[in-house]
């Protein structure tokens, strides 16, 4: 028989009044198991008018403030993210039978924290971020090559490629965290974590 936790959830859901080291926990068993990108998320995002989009990204960092991903300001989501910043994260890990959902609000990180993630990049994903206009329509695929080479001219130096201004993170604040887990003939089991009016979580058991 399967342990329980205290909530009668599997034991993987623990038992931990803090969603933070819950969603460490799991993603660190999810770097094991996963064949591919355990940092790959579906951002969730909507224009002014509340019309949604999503696209993959990839989580480059999160703490008690929140989950940082890395992109184009100027791109699709970057643009709607200015003028709507609230935003939801679901990760879904299929080897593990595991998913999260976080809903939030949407911040630009620090331009230091901008820049050190940047100049960890390799040469030629700092080179993609000054030649990609994201999201834009192009002529052909040669144009953006082209502005690719371009680049490389002018930044040949591959210890001083400075970070774009249209280039930075977002950090996602969460108001809820849900976790997720498969279960038998779709009984599945869900935790979800939400932040109250006084900055403490809470939890809740939802029907599946």
């Amino acid at each position: 028989m399967n342990q329980k936790n205290s909530l009668g959830l599997d034991k993987c859901f623990l038992d931990l009044d803090d969603p933070f080291k819950l969603f460490e926990k799991w993603f660190e068993e999810a770097k094991t198991k996963e064949i591919n990108d355990p940092n790959a998320l579906a951002l969730g995002t909507a224009n002014k008018d509340g019309i949604p989009s999503v696209r993959m990204v990839l989580l480059k960092g999160f703490d008690k403030n929140g989950f940082v991903f890395y992109t184009n300001l100027n791109s699709q989501k970057g643009n709607e993210i200015k003028k709507n910043p609230n935003a939801t994260m679901c990760f879904h890990w299929k080897s593990l039978l595991r998913q999260i959902r976080i809903t939030g609000t949407l911040k630009q990180v620090d331009d230091k924290v901008a820049d050190d993630y940047y100049s960890s990049r390799a040469y030629e994903s700092r080179i993609g971020a000054w030649a990609s206009k994201q999201s834009s329509v192009l002529k052909s695929r040669k144009e953006l090559l082209d502005n690719l080479e371009s680049f490389k001219k002018k930044y040949n130096d591959k210890k001083n490629v400075p970070r774009p201004n249209h280039w930075s993170g977002w950090n996602l604040k969460p108001s809820s965290i849900e976790f997720w887990l498969d279960g038998d003939n779709r009984i599945h089991e869900r935790l979800k974590y939400t932040l109250n009016e006084k900055n403490f979580w809470t939890k809740s058991l939802l029907s599946p």
